[in-house]
């Protein structure tokens, strides 16, 4: 949908499960084997897999100022990450880092990759664009880090054409 780079690091697993969903059309690649082959999930794990990206894809919308209207979006993540305990290790360096006790499950993959991008200060920055139609997740990579689309070329040129139409309709 968008012509972003890949969010950088772990958040383009959280990336890659928001954009599973192609809002507009309906399609769910979690519905095809190849999809639930690139997450490493079973036929069991589907329903859990697409509740967490619903609930990831909340949170990008708030990241992007467009979340919901009350918190259960962000107590449903809450929720379900806390059933992914992170291990502190430390290398032989003296560095330090949070990996997921178990790392087979992908609600353990994604709070891992959350630890890592909030350590980095990129968390933020994974947004879903602001069109209805869309919500496709990316990285913000602006100066301000106030994108609002997936791409200007498509979701923000419509939104400013029905903006600019609804000026000339007034």
């Amino acid at each position: 949908m968008n012509d972003r780079a890949p969010a950088p690091g772990e958040l383009a697993l959280i990336e890659s499960l928001v954009n599973t969903l192609d809002v507009e059309t309906g399609l769910d690649s979690l519905d095809t084997a190849a999809g639930r082959a690139s997450f490493a999930l079973g036929d069991g794990d589907i329903a859990a897999a697409k509740e967490l990206r619903e609930a990831l894809r909340a949170a990008c919308l708030a990241h992007a100022g467009h979340g919901p209207p009350d918190d259960s979006a962000a107590l449903d993540l809450d929720r379900l990450l806390a059933a992914a305990p992170l291990l502190l290790t430390v290398d032989a360096s003296g560095a330090a880092s949070l990996r997921p006790a178990d790392p087979v499950p992908l609600v353990s993959r994604v709070a891992a990759a959350i630890a890592e991008a909030m350590a980095e200060g990129t968390w933020l920055r994974l947004k879903a664009c602001e069109a209805e139609d869309c919500r496709w997740a990316y990285y913000d990579r602006s100066p301000a880090g106030r994108s609002r689309w997936c791409t200007m070329s498509v979701c923000g040129s419509r939104a400013k054409m029905r903006a600019y139409r609804a000026r000339q309709a007034r």
